[in-house]
């Protein structure tokens, strides 16, 4: 069992839960033991279940909770959130790809990729001891009694957010945009599900949001191939818990892309449980390139939201954030918060032109590395419960200054070809009553590793946070970290190089925890599962989430990826990369697909861990 660096004077062990004595008052966190998987896409576990049964309505299932019941497939941007009413009961979630192969095999014998990538749905009742495995209804060939529930008209849904009310409804975002007829039509749709108690609000709360009700579309794309109409993409979810005015809204905000490469933050809201959202209302007209929005609710209602702000014309690369006063109904213009280095991968592909991921084939770079895309994506949360203040909590990744070196290759780290440097995960607190903010600050600084994708959650006074981290990548060193990816060497062969790790510090006063690892496993990110076995892929973000004393944290993983060889290269350029995959000379030098993508070079999970 994996115990943190305390600064606390005494430590009583409290059921699975810590408490710290910080300032004089006792607040709790846990303590990380082993990790646990979430998505069961595994014929050796439990598989996957109907929202039907899971609601304890007539058994159903379906060829795509078949297939994903044994796809071995690929999971990623995990969400997950703790029951205020009780922490026993949490829900996570992901861009699920379990379902992909569900529509049969081409005449050479390899499963088809045209079934639908869904967001996930994985129950636990223990704190996260175990998950039951589903997916949210609404994907294409869903006929059971809760799926005609869904009017959700895409065949792709992605970027899971969650929140909880304080009445037992849980509410799952997300983005929706592939057509389920097979065009190249992208319809960039949001909506809102959500799940409520059977029983109702009165009910047990072991039940809280079991029984899938529904889903609303927030926001309407258009129909238009290749994300060139409007778009939707990157949403963020907050409910109002509070005893305010405002209590019971449920917020919903994401970016909106318009094709010419222009886009803003949009934003609505339910005052109705989540039944019906008002109309989309556009919160950054004076800015012109934003992305990642995040959402915090304060004791007296306001809502607060951060935001990337990328460099443009004049403009500066930032977080932003912007307030409302009258329970989301209107919001302050934006304002800047922090000036940023940005951490942000870039590369030169081999056939010309930018590339923020690279690997095999069409995504080869010069640098001749494999890696996944990353950049800087701000995230915010709030207390809900501290009536004595306003604050917002911050976290994000930037290049710490100073550190910047050549990379000696087209790769960079910095938001630059061929700038290197050290990504780190920086905090600050900024009060919401006052307008001030404290000095930006490392959350854990480390003389070799790389830091990306914070997250962060507040509760009784304390902020618990997590990150990948790559301090026990085999593949770099002291040396070579700030001009390499992660679990790259100088020839470009890979290896594991991702953890998870986390801290937590008090609200007011004090600094953050010595880090502790939370992973049991270093696991290699840069497996190359996407686009046809050419390219890693991570997703965008990492989760923690902490109610009651209990904290967990959830990310991507890759310990249960066979590794392989790709049949197409005649030439090996690297190793480490490629994943186990079946293909063979159809005749003419034409290689067929993967016969076996079912047999674990797929395998790409979430997994989570009590947290500190």
């Amino acid at each position: 069992m994996k115990v943190p660096g305390f600064r606390a004077g005494r430590i009583a062990v409290l059921v699975g839960f810590m408490t710290f004595v910080v300032g004089g008052s006792a607040t709790l966190g846990s303590t990380p033991g082993g990790d646990v998987r979430l998505t069961n896409d595994n014929p050796a576990l439990s598989g996957y279940v109907s929202a039907d049964d899971l609601a304890g309505l007539a058994h159903y299932t379906d060829a795509t909770l078949n297939e994903c019941s044994r796809s071995r497939g690929r999971q990623n941007e995990p969400a997950l959130a703790i029951d205020p009413r009780n922490s026993r009961v949490m829900v996570g979630s992901s861009n699920d790809y379990c379902a992909v192969y569900n529509d049969g095999v081409d005449a050479n014998g390899a499963p088809i990729p045209s079934g639908p990538i869904w967001l996930g749905y994985y129950r636990s009742e223990n704190s996260g001891g175990s998950f039951v495995s589903s997916l949210i209804p609404g994907y294409p060939g869903d006929t059971s009694q809760l799926g005609a529930l869904a009017s959700v008209r895409t065949a792709t849904s992605g970027d899971p957010v969650l929140a909880w009310d304080s009445q037992g409804r849980l509410f799952a975002g997300a983005e929706a945009s592939g057509d389920p007829a097979g065009t190249k039509k992208t319809f960039g749709d949001a909506w809102v599900a959500r799940y409520v108690n059977p029983a109702g609000t009165g009910g047990s709360t072991l039940n809280d949001g079991k029984r899938f009700a529904g889903t609303v579309r927030v926001a309407k794309g258009s129909s238009a191939p290749n994300l060139l109409g409007v778009f939707n993409d990157k949403t963020a979810i907050e409910a109002d818990r509070t005893s305010s005015s405002c209590a019971g809204n449920v917020y919903f905000a994401w970016s909106r892309f318009v094709g010419n490469g222009a886009n803003a933050i949009y934003f609505s809201r339910s005052t109705d449980h989540g039944v019906t959202f008002s109309a989309p209302a556009q919160l950054t007209s004076s800015v012109q390139s934003v992305q990642f929005p995040d959402i915090s609710v304060t004791s007296n209602g306001h809502v607060y939201i951060t935001f990337r702000q990328f460099a443009f014309h004049s403009e500066l690369n930032a977080v932003d954030v912007v307030k409302s006063t009258n329970c989301g109904a209107t919001f302050s213009p934006p304002k800047v918060l922090q000036t940023i280095a940005p951490m942000g991968l870039v590369d030169v592909l081999a056939s010309g032109g930018g590339a923020r991921d690279c690997g095999d084939a069409a995504g080869a770079c010069q640098s001749g590395y494999t890696f996944f895309r990353a950049d800087t994506g701000p995230r915010s949360t709030a207390d809900q419960a501290d009536s004595a203040h306003e604050w917002v909590y911050l976290l994000y990744e930037a290049i710490v200054p100073g550190s910047e070196v050549n990379t000696g290759t087209t790769f960079g780290w910095a938001d630059a070809s061929g700038k290197g440097g050290q990504s780190a995960i920086y905090y600050l607190r900024y009060d919401g009553a006052t307008g001030g903010k404290t000095t930006p600050a490392r959350v854990a600084s480390t003389s070799d590793s790389q830091q990306l994708f914070p997250d962060l959650a507040v509760d009784a006074g304390v902020i618990h946070a997590l990150w990948y981290d790559s301090r026990n990548d085999a593949m770099n060193d002291s040396s070579s970290f700030r001009v390499r990816p992660i679990g790259n060497d100088a020839a470009g062969n890979v290896g594991p190089g991702f953890d998870v790790f986390a801290s937590w510090r008090p609200i007011s006063s004090g600094g953050w925890s010595s880090a502790t690892r939370l992973t049991d496993v270093t696991s290699n990110g840069q497996y190359e599962q996407f686009s046809g076995r050419t390219v890693p892929f991570g997703g965008d973000y990492l989760w923690i989430d902490s109610k009651a004393g209990l904290t967990f944290g959830a990310w991507t993983d890759w310990r249960d990826t066979v590794a392989g060889t790709d049949q197409r290269e005649t030439t090996v350029d690297e190793t480490g990369a490629d994943v186990h995959q079946c293909r063979f000379d159809t005749g003419g030098g034409v290689i067929s697909g993967d016969t076996c993508p079912r047999d674990g070079g797929l395998d790409q999970n979430i997994y989570g861990d009590l947290s500190p």
